[in-house]
C-alpha cells in the first residue's frame, strides 16, 4: 500500500515523496489505525489534500485524517510510546463468509478464563523470544500493557497493547494463547514457554487475517489518533 500512496502524492504534488510508517504489517493483515508521515508541498488546505488523496486512492485504502506536524523530529515508528493490536476469532462451530476476511475461525471449545489467565503472564517487560524475532537489533525485549479476551456473541476478541512488538509476536501469542483455551496447553505451560526464550515451544503463529493494528498511541502534545487507514 505504501507504493499507491507514494503513486497518490507524486500525482497530486508533482514531487516524489517517501512515506515514514508507525509500523509494517505481513501480507493480509488489517490496520484501522496505521499512522504515517510525509514532506509535503501542499499550496491548499489540508481538507484539500484529505479530500483529493482519498478520491484517487484505491477503494481498499482510506485517508481518515490529515494533520502537520510541529516537531521536525517526529517519526511515527521512533516516537511511538505504544502499539494496540486486535485479533478476532470465530468461535460458532461453522465457518462464516461474512467475517472469512477479518477473523480466523476456530471451531473448538475455547476456555475463555484459562486464555485470560494465560495471557496475564505476558503483561510487564519481558524476554518475547519464544513469540516472534526482532525486525532490527538483537534484543526481544518488549514490555506488554495490557493483554486479554473478551467475548462478543460468536466472536472472541483478544488486544494486546505493548511498547513494541516482535515479528509475528502478536500472531503467536494468540495460537499459543487458543492452544491454551482448547486445553492442549495449562496456564503454567505458557509461563514456561515465556521464559524459554526459545521459539520452537511457542505455537506456529496464527492466520493473518484476523489480524488487526487499531492504534498507535503517542506523548501529548504529539499526533495521535488515526491519520491513515492501511490494509495490508
Amino acid at each position: 500500500m505504501q507504493g499507491a500512496l507514494e503513486q497518490v502524492l507524486l500525482r497530486l504534488t508533482g514531487q516524489p515523496c517517501r512515506i515514514r510508517y508507525a509500523g509494517r504489517t505481513d501480507a493480509g493483515v488489517h490496520a484501522e489505525g496505521q499512522v504515517i508521515a510525509a514532506d509535503v508541498v501542499w499550496r491548499h488546505s489540508l481538507a484539500d489534500l484529505e479530500r483529493a488523496w482519498n478520491v484517487l486512492l484505491p477503494p481498499d485504502i482510506a485517508v481518515r485524517q490529515l494533520a502537520e506536524v510541529a516537531d521536525p523530529g517526529f517519526h511515527p515508528r521512533f516516537s511511538a510510546r505504544s502499539r494496540v493490536y486486535r485479533y478476532t476469532v470465530w468461535t460458532a462451530p461453522w465457518r462464516s463468509p461474512l467475517h472469512r476476511r477479518y477473523t480466523h475461525h476456530e471451531p473448538r471449545p475455547l476456555d475463555v478464563e484459562r486464555m485470560n489467565q494465560a495471557a496475564a503472564v505476558l503483561i510487564g517487560s519481558h524476554d518475547f523470544a519464544s513469540f516472534g524475532r526482532p525486525t532490527q537489533g538483537e534484543s526481544t525485549v518488549r514490555e506488554v500493557m495490557r493483554a486479554g479476551w473478551r467475548r462478543e456473541g460468536a466472536l472472541l476478541v483478544f488486544e494486546i497493547e505493548a511498547n513494541a512488538f516482535l515479528r509475528r509476536m502478536v500472531r503467536t501469542v494468540v495460537a499459543t494463547l487458543l492452544e491454551a483455551g482448547a486445553g492442549w496447553r495449562s496456564v503454567e505451560n505458557v509461563s514456561q514457554v515465556l521464559a524459554a526464550r526459545d521459539r520452537s515451544q511457542a505455537a506456529g503463529p496464527a492466520p493473518a487475517c484476523g489480524l488487526c493494528l487499531v492504534e498507535v498511541k503517542y506523548q501529548a502534545g504529539l499526533p495521535s489518533g488515526s491519520p491513515a487507514q492501511d490494509d495490508r
